[in-house]
């Protein structure tokens, strides 16, 4: 059974979003510049820790961007062509990159950090509330 035909599922009910979701991400092209790493980690009290790292040598801080619209995470980087230099060889190329991340609901952003090479985009979810209650049934009649 698919992704797909899970969330098609009669039980699980509101999840329109999820199915979207999937559907978008199936639709991306799947492009491996920047390489990337997503790490997690779980506190004890349950609160998670999520940290994307992009491989961006060779761009600066101001050729990077992080956006955030809605659940989409969005990190552009841009170069500008050097023309006052004179390459005998030209091995690295300037390169412009978009690579986006769909993030779950409760995600938090809470730092970006440049050093080395590596952008690290701090993410945090609170350790979620278990809350159950008991429904009344009433008579009709």
């Amino acid at each position: 059974m698919s992704r797909l035909q899970t969330v098609r599922n009669p039980f699980l009910l509101g999840f329109d979003e999820v199915e979207r979701a999937f559907e978008g991400a199936a639709k991306a092209a799947p492009d491996g510049y920047p390489p990337y790493n997503v790490e997690r980690t779980v506190a004890a009290d349950g609160s998670e820790q999520l940290r994307i790292v992009l491989a961006v040598a060779g761009f600066s801080k101001d050729q990077l961007e992080i956006t955030l619209e809605g659940n989409q995470l969005v990190v552009t980087g841009r170069q500008e062509n050097d023309v006052s230099r004179d390459y005998l060889y030209r091995g690295i190329a300037t390169r412009q990159f978009q690579r986006g991340f769909l993030l779950a609901d409760g995600l938090i952003v809470q730092s970006a950090n440049l050093s080395e090479g590596l952008l690290a985009i701090e993410l945090w979810r609170p350790a979620p509330n278990r809350n159950s209650s008991k429904i009344e049934i009433r008579e009709r009649g």
